[in-house]
């Protein structure tokens, strides 16, 4: 099966990165075999619709399962259209997951566990808000 997992380097010694549209590079990994190929996130610094596109991405790659830290609601929303199962609250490095995986060790999310742009940075709350 085809994993994909969050990662903050390009290999499966890698810590899981806890943002899934935001991730500096997205693993994709044979459950089988644990070959691998790591592509960098292009959609890491958009300002906006970043987990729409990391979806988008995976979906092209033929993807069943993303395995990450959290997911907001609008990537999971593009992954759920895309047929692709989800994982939340993963940590260690991409090989520890994909091994979890294969022992079943892991639950399925079924919903958003961040609220929309988790993982921007900074302590912005939006509408002018830092004004006083």
């Amino acid at each position: 099966m085809k994993i994909c997992v969050t990662a903050t380097a390009n290999s499966l010694d890698a810590q899981i990165d806890p943002r899934f549209g935001r991730c500096s590079y997205l693993i994709i990994v044979d459950s089988e075999t644990m070959q691998f190929e790591a592509i960098p996130n292009m959609a890491a610094g958009a300002t906006g619709g970043a987990g729409i596109q990391a979806a988008q991405t995976i979906a092209k790659k033929d993807v069943k399962l993303l395995i990450t830290g959290n997911v907001g609601p609008n990537a999971f929303g593009a992954l759920s259209a895309a047929g692709i199962e989800i994982v939340t609250g993963a940590f260690g490095t991409v090989r520890e997951a994909v091994e979890k995986f294969n022992r079943g060790e892991f639950a399925k999310t079924g919903s958003p566990t961040v609220d929309s742009h988790f993982g921007m940075g900074g302590k912005g709350g939006g509408r002018g808000a830092w004004r006083r």
